[in-house]
């Protein structure tokens, strides 16, 4: 068996340039896999880091995931509230 060695993951690019706050739209998202990948973003997220969720309704359901899976370390704060999207700043403390 071989044995792999494993780094220390460093989220977001390792060029070193500021790319601002990413904005991820779920819209275009496939349902099936709209979770999923918004956990993969948020993940990529550094403490003091944050991103714009942009949805197609009010993301309660998925909310309470991310606090399942995140606690306290994510802050939500809604900057649109419909009808036609919702978005929020989700932000890692």
């Amino acid at each position: 068996m071989t044995e792999l060695s494993l780094t220390e993951k460093t989220p977001g690019c390792a060029c070193g340039a500021d790319h601002g706050e990413p904005e991820l739209d779920a819209r275009t998202i496939p349902h099936a896999i709209r979770h999923a990948t918004i956990f993969g973003a948020l993940s990529a997220i550094a403490p003091g880091g944050s991103l714009i969720l942009v949805a197609p309704h009010d993301p309660q359901p998925l909310l309470a995931q991310i606090a399942d899976r995140e606690g306290d370390d994510i802050e939500v704060s809604y900057l649109e509230k419909g009808p036609q999207a919702w978005r929020l700043r989700l932000a890692r403390r």
